[in-house]
């Protein structure tokens, strides 16, 4: 399990990696631009690691759902959002409200698929992340 764990939080931390990166690129291009590069490098990085230590065509992609396939675009999203979002609010601010859309979705997608465990502890985690990012922000306003 502790193995686990700190994957999850070594990826946590690669994500906040990742948005200052790709907000620092879009200040010397655009969102849409380094959301592109930060594509291109990652195909071409994932492509050269897949092919040095295998597993790059050893699916059966046509079996996957065409839903299946919409985390590109929505990968896409994400990054370009988060270039265009850092450089406007913040690492910090940036970073609460990813992980607080993050939740959210959570939430909804466990309901929905009838994950068991409580939605109400689950509910009030991302009030509590909700909260904590607006006495943050009224804090800062008032400073």
């Amino acid at each position: 399990m502790i193995l686990f764990v700190s994957l999850a939080v070594g990826a946590g931390l690669l994500v906040g990696l990742s948005r200052q990166l790709n907000g620092r690129l879009a200040l010397s291009t655009s969102a849409m631009e380094s959301s592109f590069w930060n594509h291109i490098v990652g195909l071409a990085f994932v492509s050269v690691l897949a092919l040095t230590i295998g597993g790059l065509f050893e699916g059966a992609p046509m079996e996957a759902p065409w839903w299946a396939y919409l985390g590109g675009p929505i990968g896409f999203m994400f990054i370009a959002a988060g270039s265009w979002a850092i450089n406007r609010i913040g690492a910090a601010q940036t970073a609460m409200l990813i992980i607080a859309g993050q939740m959210i979705s959570s939430v909804l997608l466990d309901a929905a698929m009838g994950i068991s465990g409580s939605i109400w502890a689950r509910t009030l985690g991302v009030a509590l992340i909700l909260g904590g990012m607006w006495v943050t922000r009224t804090a800062k306003a008032k400073s």
